[in-house]
C-alpha cells in the first residue's frame, strides 16, 4: 500500500485529473475496508472556467484556492460530489472523481446503497460517495493520509485514456477536461 502523497496533487487539475485513473480510492468504514479504482474523473479550474464551484465564491472557491491533496465535497441534486483539490503553486482548481470500479468492500456498498446491480454501484459521482459513505464531514481533510479513513493508494498504470467534454455543465471550457478508462464498463457514460 502506497498512498499518494501531497506532491501528486500540486500540478495542473487536467494532469491529475489523468494521473489519478487507474489509482486506488479506499474509504475505512467500521473496520471494513471499501475501495474502488478510480477509471472516471474532470478537472476544474478556477474563475475563467464556467463550469467551477470556484466561480461562484465562498467556500468552495477558497477551498480550491487552498492546499491540494484535500477533499473538496458539495451537495447537487441531493448527492454528495467528491473532489480532490488540485492544482499547481498559486493556482485554483479540483478534480471530481466520476466513477470507480468497484474492488473491496462491494457487499457493504450494495447495503449503503440498496443495489444489486456491481454495474451501475459506483458508476456516477452521487453513486459512488453512497456507496462508499463519503459525506460533507470529509470536506476539507486531507486525502494524503490514512488519518481521517479516505484516501488514494497507487495501485496500476491505465494504458488507454478517453478525453471528452465534462457531463453535466451547461457551460463549459474549450479543452476537453473529462477522463476516463477506455471500455471499462464502470465509467458513467462512455
Amino acid at each position: 500500500m502506497k498512498i499518494l502523497g501531497k506532491s501528486f496533487y500540486t500540478d495542473d487539475p487536467a494532469s491529475v485529473a489523468k494521473k489519478l485513473l487507474g489509482k486506488l480510492l479506499v474509504r475505512m468504514y467500521y473496520g471494513k475496508r471499501l475501495s474502488g479504482i478510480i477509471v472516471e474523473t474532470e478537472a476544474y479550474y478556477g474563475r475563467e472556467d464556467p463550469a467551477s464551484r470556484a466561480r461562484r465564491g465562498g467556500d468552495l472557491a477558497r477551498v480550491m484556492h487552498g492546499e491540494p491533496g484535500h477533499a473538496l465535497v458539495y451537495g447537487v441534486h441531493r448527492n454528495w460530489l467528491f473532489n480532490i483539490v488540485a492544482h499547481e503553486e498559486g493556482e485554483v482548481g479540483a478534480v471530481l472523481i466520476r466513477a470507480i470500479e468497484p474492488l473491496e468492500g462491494i457487499e457493504v456498498m450494495k447495503k449503503l446503497r440498496k443495489v444489486n446491480d456491481l454495474r451501475k454501484l459506483t458508476n456516477g459521482p452521487g453513486k459512488l460517495t453512497k456507496a462508499l459513505a463519503i459525506d460533507k464531514s470529509f470536506h476539507k481533510l486531507p486525502v494524503y493520509t490514512t488519518k481521517h479513513g479516505l484516501w488514494v493508494e497507487d495501485y496500476m498504470d491505465v494504458k488507454e485514456v478517453v478525453v471528452s467534454k465534462r457531463i453535466g455543465v451547461t457551460e463549459d471550457l474549450d479543452i476537453p477536461l473529462r477522463f476516463y478508462v477506455k471500455g471499462n464498463r464502470f465509467v458513467s457514460k462512455p
